[in-house]
Order: structure tokens, then C-alpha cells, then sequence
């Protein structure tokens, strides 16, 4: 058999595919190379984007801003003194990029200015938490990423 120009063509063009076609299966079946949404109700997220916007927007206007700081306890997220406390309604929203099975979510619930998410939940890394509260019809949003 003689090798020429069109058999070396032909063989270049079968190897090329045989190179992407391994590729493609590798990178769809292999789970290393899986990535989860943020959030598996994506797009009924998305339709609720610009109230986000409207209450991060509320948040940053407030005097008194919401401090989030690691304590030997767990987070301590101390919300505005000028609100009463009784009177906040929200919820708190642990999400842990690397893990998913590791997000929570817990509700607002104080009678003192401060709320404290407690170190047992929580494990060293990187989380992005996301703040939502109500106070006299009035929506709050605070996100923030942290190091625990």
C-alpha cells in the first residue's frame, strides 16, 4: 500500500475526530468535571433578580450597616439597632460553593439585636451568605462572602 497525500489526509481528519469524540465522552461522563447552579430553580431565581436589587439597595441606604463577624461561637451577624428586634422577619442563607449538600438556610428569629449561626454547622472554608429580612414592609438584602 502507498502512502500518499490523500491517505495521510484521511488519517489526520479520522485521528483528529477519534481526539475530540474522546474528549467530549471524557468530559460528559467523568463526575470531576460535574458543576452544579447555585441554585437548582434557576430561572424562577432569575424573575425575582430585581427585588434583590431593590432590597441590596435598601440595605446599603440604612445609617447603620449589618456587621457579620466570626466569634469562638459560630457567625455572629448583628443586625441594625434602630430596628426592633421582634419585629424582623427574614431568613439567613449559607451557601458553601465547593459542597452543595452542605448549604442551609435559617430563619430570623430574635429577640436580641444580634443573631448567631452556631460553629457546628459551620465548616473551615469559604461561604457566601446571604441576608434577607422584612422590617415595616420594607425588604433588606445583605450578601457577603467569608473565610470561616
Amino acid at each position: 500500500m502507498k502512502f500518499n497525500w490523500g491517505t495521510g489526509i484521511a488519517i489526520a481528519i479520522i485521528g483528529f475526530i477519534s481526539f475530540i469524540m474522546y474528549f467530549v465522552i471524557t468530559m460528559s461522563t467523568d463526575n470531576t468535571y460535574s458543576h452544579d447552579l447555585v441554585t437548582d430553580k434557576y430561572y424562577q431565581a432569575e424573575l425575582n433578580y430585581q427585588e434583590e436589587i431593590n432590597a441590596e439597595k435598601n440595605a446599603n441606604a440604612l445609617k447603620e450597616k449589618v456587621k457579620i463577624e466570626r466569634n469562638e461561637k459560630g457567625i455572629k451577624i448583628n443586625l441594625p439597632n434602630n430596628f426592633a428586634s421582634k419585629k424582623i422577619q427574614g431568613k439567613v442563607f449559607l451557601y458553601r460553593p465547593s459542597n452543595k449538600q452542605l448549604d442551609f438556610e435559617m430563619p430570623i428569629s430574635t429577640s436580641k439585636p444580634y443573631l448567631l449561626v452556631p460553629e457546628q454547622r459551620l465548616l473551615d472554608g469559604r461561604w457566601n451568605i446571604k441576608i434577607l429580612w422584612a422590617y415595616k414592609n420594607t425588604n433588606y438584602l445583605v450578601k457577603q462572602e467569608l473565610i470561616y
